[in-house]
């Protein structure tokens, strides 16, 4: 086992001061496990800007590393300049540059299409000054043409500048591994942290796989269906799947786990315990 696996955790803005105040309960339970950073997510085209800004800098108050998430699509270098700009002023040092999916109905006009090309653009403008996660797919990114052109498309945005990356949660750890060789096998080395979603709803998580692309494997969906509404008996099991996926990757010798978390601590912090984190 990897013997310091790094730790992050993923939150998204609250919409109402009862999601501020569940936030909260989350963020104080999960900084009890020391984390490497929280990142916070940035809506379609955007859309969360400023409620993303608040969220890292809440977290930032209480000495936790906040990276703010960054998308491109629907975005000017005006705009993302302006962005950056405004997340130095503020000590902001670590980011997750992703493309990003258009708001629902909208085709807005954009300077950037691929997140390398927001990569680089971060470099051209603030150099070193951020430290930059990107995205991996070790199933592939939905829209992906290929596996091949995929892993082409995950070292462009390395070579552009990236730091790391976190992947798209899977459940199939064979998955993980077999994309780390390819990765190896063309000259990518930075770290790659397994993404991990814990099991809340069946019926949530199908969608959730259903829009990004990761597969529930059929061993695992046909469980799931089986305990239909008994919610303490499937998240039961959840919590079994999840840790004995985490203990794998680590076993494996991956750097570490980024887990999105719902706004929700609870099962987080057990399969942390479990795994002895």
């Amino acid at each position: 086992m990897n013997d310091t696996p790094v730790i992050s955790f993923e939150f998204f803005p609250p919409k109402t001061a009862e999601g501020m105040v569940k936030l909260h309960a989350a963020r104080q339970q999960l900084a009890q496990l020391q984390p490497k950073f929280f990142s916070v997510t940035f809506g379609a085209g955007g859309s969360t800007r400023e409620r993303t800004l608040e969220t890292v800098l809440e977290i930032q108050a209480h000495g936790i590393v906040a990276a703010p998430h960054l998308s491109c699509i629907s975005a000017t270098r005006e705009e993302i300049r302006a962005i950056l700009a405004q997340y130095r002023e503020h000590g902001i040092r670590h980011l997750v540059a992703l493309r990003g999916d258009h708001p629902s109905g909208e085709v807005a006009a954009s300077d950037f299409h691929y997140a390398s090309e927001l990569v680089s653009f971060i470099r051209q403008e603030t150099g070193d000054w951020f430290e930059i996660e990107v995205a991996a797919y070790p199933e592939c990114h939905p829209e992906a043409l290929s596996a091949q052109a995929d892993l082409a498309s995950f070292k462009r945005k390395v070579d552009a500048g990236a730091n790391a990356a976190i992947t798209q949660y899977f459940y199939n750890t064979d998955a993980y591994f077999q994309f780390m060789e390819e990765c190896a096998s063309v000259g990518i080395s930075v770290p790659v942290v397994p993404g991990i979603m814990p099991i809340y709803n069946f019926a949530q998580l199908s969608r959730f796989s259903a829009v990004c692309g990761a597969e529930i494997p059929r061993w695992l969906r046909l469980r799931l269906q089986d305990y239909g509404d008994d919610l303490p008996s499937l998240r039961a099991f959840g919590l079994d799947v999840v840790t004995e996926l985490c203990d794998r990757l680590l076993r494996g010798g991956a750097p570490g786990l980024h887990f999105y978390t719902l706004n929700q601590a609870g099962a987080i912090s057990t399969v942390c315990q479990r795994l002895g984190l």
